[in-house]
């Protein structure tokens, strides 16, 4: 897993508002893990030393052996730095997982409730290319390495829409978070 969008653990005790706690992904601060380097040259790094996010995604999502190697050595990273977080939370916590990858590795059956925010091919090469900067090859590469969004949409409990502006984001975004808390209510 490369590019991971930022967030991590969210928890909000009694129906609070949530509090973010960020879960382990290879970030764009500390030093790379040595055994991304070793599998990967030491090409994945910037001058600094850091884990270069875009040289990375740029061999691993145009090459699904490369892809496999890379989730072989973050996953197990990834659901350590989970386990740890779930274990500090209180009892009426909410976690939510911010989990790049979750269809494509099969990991829904991990979670409570799915959430998948939706938004079209058009708006995700868009966001792509205009956002992050990627060419337009290297994001169709990389959506292509993504389940589809049917698939995505039926493995999900909760589709949050983001074909649309912010504006139109933040409601359903507020309104899932109450489902969540309710639903969390119903289980104490």
């Amino acid at each position: 897993m490369v590019n991971y969008p930022p967030g991590g653990a969210r928890s909000a005790g009694g129906g609070g508002p949530p509090q973010t706690t960020p879960t382990y992904a290879p970030p764009p601060g500390p030093p790379a893990p040595h055994a991304v380097v070793e599998a990967f040259g030491p090409g994945v790094l910037t001058a600094e030393g850091r884990l270069d996010r875009p040289k990375l995604g740029s061999l691993v999502f145009s090459d699904r052996e490369k892809l496999a190697t890379l989730n072989a050595i973050v996953h197990p990273l990834v659901r350590a730095r989970s386990a740890e977080l779930e274990g500090a939370a209180g009892e009426d916590a909410i976690v939510v997982h911010d989990v790049p990858l979750l269809v494509e590795n099969e990991l829904t059956g991990l979670y409570e409730v799915v959430v998948v925010v939706d938004a079209s091919s058009e708006t995700r090469l868009d966001r792509l290319v205009r956002v992050r900067g990627m060419a337009e090859s290297e994001a169709r590469s990389r959506m292509a390495a993504q389940a589809t969004r049917e698939r995505r949409n039926t493995a999900a409990d909760l589709v949050i829409d983001n074909d649309g502006p912010l504006e139109k984001l933040e409601p359903q975004v507020r309104d899932v978070w109450e489902r969540l808390v309710e639903r969390a209510a119903a289980h104490l």
